[in-house]
Order: structure tokens, then sequence, then C-alpha cells
């Protein structure tokens, strides 16, 4: 099975590594890909919202199966344009990658499928703004109603932190989103999903915050582990019972079936698992560590999906022990990143690739705010941590940062769900 692999991050390089493990993946193609990709597939400088590009690449290398890794693609309708041209595709359409590409479509399919979720209000006028703010808090949640690659969420009990960052929103033309604060621990949870059928992989919990400790401003991702020693045994199922299946027969009901990764980001509540948000694609960096531990063929198990067959899959088979993901970002990430700089230490095992290139003269250098992936593995959460942060002090980029802290509160016993009581 030739595959073919959209996108340049660190999630893509972990698709590419579970791939090269699946013996019927013979050859591998990814566009654009990084300077850490090329290693195991051939990287091809293709526009990857240009379906026109994407799909010619497709039949240039002859691609069996196409997986489409970010959002952006699949929200401008990239999978349709596959699907058209016969190529079997994972990835959902433009319609169903609403479901986060747009919040407020997210929050209509969950109200109608009886979803548990924060209590919104779009505002799309600044002389709305101060009213609306006053219907919510004291903890305030604001939220860019497009993509906003994780970055456009400010959450805070100060209410002119939340009013400037509403304002700055609907000044630069993008509708914001206020929501009611869910409290308790959060929870990523993949699932592969095809019309009906879903297939939940394995929890995770990522750490969105850029410092120790969960301070400054939202990221990407700065890490994540897996599995949650803190989440009970049952938890996977009442979530695939209560959220994703119920929102997967409602996009069918609307015609407009999910076929794909459905991401369900969860906050653990005392009422039950309550949505924060749906992503239509795989989550970075939580793949990193998830898949990092999956046993099964990844190929087979995304063909099934992209080609009807999910409910033939056997049942997906994952090693035992934990795993944690740690980002190394460039400077000044989460703002604009400094780029240019030479990365040494960069290869070997669980060192994935996100925002790299190469120099003129061959050298890898940084290419944007989250420039490295580090995936360690072990027989529990501490040696998993202890693992990844040993691999992370033997590379070196100029003015980079990371957490030292992914994984230790649930390592420590220091996360819990809230109680009804």
């Amino acid at each position: 099975m030739r595959v073919l692999v959209i996108g340049s991050g660190g999630r893509e390089h972990a698709l590419l590594i579970g791939l090269s493990r699946d013996p019927q993946v013979t050859e591998l193609h990814v566009a654009p890909g990084n300077a850490g990709t090329g290693a195991i597939a051939s990287n091809h400088a293709v526009d990857v919202s240009s379906d026109e590009a994407v799909v010619a690449l497709a039949a240039k290398v002859a691609a069996d199966l196409v997986v489409i890794g970010p959002e952006v693609p699949l929200v401008l309708g990239v999978a349709d344009a596959l699907r058209g041209a016969g190529f079997a595709t994972f990835g959902p359409s433009a319609a169903a990658a609403r479901i986060e590409g747009s919040k407020a479509f997210a929050k209509d399919v969950m109200t109608a499928a009886g979803v548990r979720t924060a209590r919104s209000e779009v505002v799309d006028s600044a002389a709305n703004l101060d009213a609306a703010l006053d219907r919510f808090g004291p903890t305030w949640v604001v939220k860019d109603d497009g993509l906003a690659a994780g970055k456009g969420v400010v959450v805070t009990p100060d209410r002119a932190k939340a009013r400037d960052h509403a304002a700055e929103l609907l000044e630069t033309g993008h509708p914001v989103l206020l929501e009611s604060f869910l409290d308790g621990p959060e929870v990523s949870l993949f699932c592969l999903v095809d019309g009906e059928t879903v297939v939940p992989l394995i929890p995770a919990q990522d750490h969105k915050r850029v410092g120790d400790g969960d301070v400054g401003p939202n990221t990407g991702g700065m890490g994540a582990y897996t599995p949650l020693p803190w989440l009970p045994a049952g938890a996977v199922d009442e979530i695939v019972a209560e959220v994703v299946k119920p929102v997967a027969a409602e996009l069918v009901r609307r015609g407009v079936p999910f076929s794909g990764l459905l991401y369900a980001g969860l906050a653990m509540g005392a009422d039950g698992p309550a949505v924060v948000e749906f992503n239509c694609r795989f989550g970075d960096p939580e793949t990193q560590a998830v898949l990092s531990l999956l046993k099964s063929p990844l190929g087979q198990a995304l063909y099934a999906t992209a080609t009807g067959t999910l409910a033939d899959l056997p049942t997906l088979e994952w090693s035992d022990g934990a795993a944690v993901t740690v980002v190394l970002a460039a400077e000044n990430y989460p703002g604009k990143p400094r780029a240019g700089d030479t990365i040494t230490g960069a290869q070997g095992d669980g060192v994935l690739h996100a925002g790299t290139a190469f120099s003129d003269d061959g050298a890898i250098v940084s290419a944007g705010g989250r420039v490295l992936a580090v995936v360690g593995t072990g027989v529990d959460l501490a040696a998993a941590r202890a693992d990844a942060y040993e691999r992370l002090a033997s590379i070196k980029l100029p003015g980079s940062h990371f957490r030292s802290d992914i994984g230790k509160a649930a390592q420590e016993g220091r996360i819990s769900i809230p109680s009804g009581e």
C-alpha cells in the first residue's frame, strides 16, 4: 500500500513512523513534510491548501491511501476533492470538518445530540460585547469561533483581559464565542469514525499553557501523556456512548457523515464528561504519545476508516506502559517564533520533527513555533517521563524552551475528578 500523508508537523511525523511499521505499507510520501520526515518518506513541496495540487500529487505517486493531518486542508475541502478523484482518503469532508472549523456549528450539533457542553454565546459585534460578558464569569472563556491552532483561547478570571481578547478578535473580523467555564481535568480522546461506527484510541492529556504549573498563554500544546492513571475504568466507554456516538449519529442524520479521526476534548467534571471542543483530525502533541503505544497496524486501521469498513477492523492492541511527549519550542513561542537557528542532536528514536527545515548548507534549522516533539516510553509514567527528558537533554537549540512538568501531576497522584458532593 502506497500512502501519502498531508502535513508538515510532529503529528505527521508520528503518523509516518506508525505507518512505516505496518507490513502492508510499502511506500510513504509526505507533503510538504519537514527535515525529519525525509528519513522515512519522500518529501514533496506542495501547497496542501490547494485541492488541485494535492490531487495531482496523489495521482503522481499512485497513492492507495491519502491521510490528511492538519485541519486547514480539511476545512477547505481537500478530502472532498481527493474522494472525487477516486482516492481512498482518511479525513472528513468540508461539511463534516465544520465540527472544528465552526465552534457555533459544533455547539448546534451537540445541542441536537443531547451532549453535555459549556453554555455559550456568539458575539459578532463590539456593541454587544459588554452585555454578553456580563452573562458569563467569574472565569471567562473567550474563543475565536474559527480555526486558531489552539492559540485563540483565553481562560481568565480577569474580566478586562477577557474583554481585551474578545475586542481584538472582533477588530480583526473574527466572531467571538463566549463559554461558561467547565471544571475538572481535561481528557483528549481520539476516535476513528466511519459514519456511526466509532473505535476509540487510548486517552491522553495535553498541556496547553506555555509554562510549568499551567501558567502563561495557551499554545498549540506543550506536551502530552498517555494513559491517564487517574481516569476511572469505563470512562472511555462512557465518553464514546454519551459524546462521540451521539455526535456521529447527528452528523449522519444531517447528511454530513464523518469519516476520519474525531477528537473530543473533554472536561471530566462531577456530572460526567462535558465537551470543551471537537477537532476533525489527530491532535498534536497527543498523537505522538498515543501512536507510540499502538501495536496494531496503523495503515490498515486508517484504510478501513477511509473505505467504510471500520466495523470489520480487529480490536486495536496496545503496548503496556506509558508514553510522554515533550515539545521543544522556539524562542518567543507562542508569540512570533525565532526561526533559522541550527539544531543539534535532533536525530534518533523518539525525536519527532515539527517546525524544522534544512538550511542551504544542509543543517537542520528551526522553522516554526513548536520545533520538535520528544517521546519517551516506559513501564509507567515516571519511567516514560525520565526517558523523554533524557532524550531532550541531548538536543540544543538557541533560545528554546520546554515544560519540565509534562505528566508530573498525574505521576504524583495530584489529578482527580471533582466529586458531586
